[in-house]
């Protein structure tokens, strides 16, 4: 009997063959904290006993929550993983010198490798698994048995295969993708499984539109998303200092799913996720015709802040400008980002057009700074959850698309199809 993509991974870290619903311990190739996340991981380690990482090079932090520091707590949070990255002399500790969103910034140093398994304290770590390594989100205290030990313990997941087939039509990216696998299985139709994205129209998808595709697996319940290495990808590694040897896994074609999900993407419209769930997704066409205006539109988070996200909307807002009663929010996931849209002349458009352009950060995203709602405010945004109160007051409401929706409804202060911009 054949294996996936995931369990082939598995096996080759634990040195025989597993299957689905096995448990086995795996070691870690690269566990990654955040300032938010990393302090609770921290305490845990010293709580043990501990005095040495098992394996330094293997760890990373991340300062992207809440850095530069928003108020006296969290510069006190910060300060924890600062004093613990300088005292085991950590490689990969990245702050304000270096700064961007955890999941775009790792697969930028290249330290996301294929074949790896990756686990983080933050839920979205599943973006890496465009890279074709098996990546999930655990809790902190996880982390720290990993940080101690150098493995951790899993259920090998069950596979679901989603087939797309197809070219997109126009304005139809990786976001609206997986928002459409959302609307169809729900946000818990994937409950400790993996996705596993395939078909012919991967072959048409950047790199960025992969890191959407499985940055968002999560918000159907899965414990991973993950697409099988080919030309792209290899193109986008071509230029990075890989930490090791990649390792291409593929699916064998007798491999068992327990579930197989054929969408044709030449029928799909840009979709818009409704409050409060990132499975009420609605066509565009249908949220024009609810005439919604919004009062602030975001464009970026680990989901959908890299620089084809900063082009899209650059494209759409040049020469216009964005409506009186609206605000327009643009954050580059990375600082290389920011400094590759400023060689482009792509953030000069948009603060001509009236954007507020601000530092890489997660802030906005989960509602902790730099761009909180109020009362009754409505948002539209590239971020990857629109639950109750995730963006500011719990009266708001937080409607989720691409970045080309988003541009073209700042323009007008609604929820606009750009197609007809």
């Amino acid at each position: 009997m054949g294996q996936t993509i995931t369990e082939k991974i598995f096996s080759h870290h634990v040195g025989k063959t597993v299957k689905a619903k096995e448990i086995i311990e795996s070691k870690i190739d690269m566990i990654i904290g955040n300032d938010i996340t990393t302090p609770i991981s921290i305490k845990a380690f010293k709580d043990s006993g501990a005095k040495k990482l098992a394996n330094a090079d293997n760890f990373s932090i991340v300062m992207d929550h809440f850095i530069p520091a928003k108020d006296i707590a969290s510069a006190n949070q910060a300060k924890i993983s600062r004093e613990f990255a300088y005292e085991h002399n950590l490689k990969y500790f990245f702050d304000e010198k270096d700064m961007g969103i955890e999941h775009a910034l790792l697969p930028e140093k290249g330290l996301i490798v294929p074949g790896d398994v990756i686990i983080g304290a933050d839920s979205h770590t599943c973006t890496h698994g465009a890279l074709g390594a098996f990546a999930t989100g655990m809790g902190s205290t996880d982390l720290a048995y990993a940080m101690i030990t150098g493995k951790n313990w899993f259920k090998v997941p069950e596979s679901i295969k989603i087939v797309f087939s197809s070219k997109p039509n126009q304005h139809v990216y990786g976001k609206d993708l997986i928002l459409e696998v959302i609307r169809q299985i729900g946000v818990n139709g994937a409950l400790y499984k993996a996705l596993e994205f395939s078909g012919d129209t991967i072959e048409y998808l950047s790199m960025d539109d992969r890191f959407s595709l499985c940055n968002m697996a999560i918000e159907a319940g899965a414990k991973n998303g993950i697409i099988a290495v080919d030309e792209i990808t290899k193109e986008f590694l071509a230029d990075k200092n890989l930490k090791h040897e990649p390792i291409y896994h593929y699916s064998d074609d007798d491999a068992t799913y327990v579930q197989t999900i054929n969408i044709d993407v030449s029928t799909l419209e840009p979709i818009v996720a409704y409050p409060h769930l990132p499975s009420n997704g609605k066509t565009i066409t249908q949220a024009v015709a609810d005439d919604l205006s919004v009062d602030q539109v975001f464009i970026g988070s680990c989901t959908n802040g890299r620089l084809s996200d900063i082009k899209i909307a650059a494209n759409i807002l040049k020469g216009k400008k964005v409506a009186k009663k609206t605000r327009l929010i643009v954050t580059p996931a990375t600082q290389n980002i920011l400094k590759q849209a400023q060689h482009e002349g792509l953030i000069d458009i948009l603060i001509d057009a009236g954007a507020v352009v601000s530092n890489p950060t997660c802030g906005a995203c989960l509602g902790g700074y730099m761009g909180i709602l109020g009362e009754n405010e409505r948002c539209i945004s590239t971020t990857n959850r629109n639950f109750i109160g995730r963006m500011g007051d719990r009266s708001s409401e937080i409607y989720l698309a691409n970045s080309a929706v988003a541009a073209a409804s700042a323009i007008k202060g609604k929820i606009t199809d750009p197609r007809e911009l």
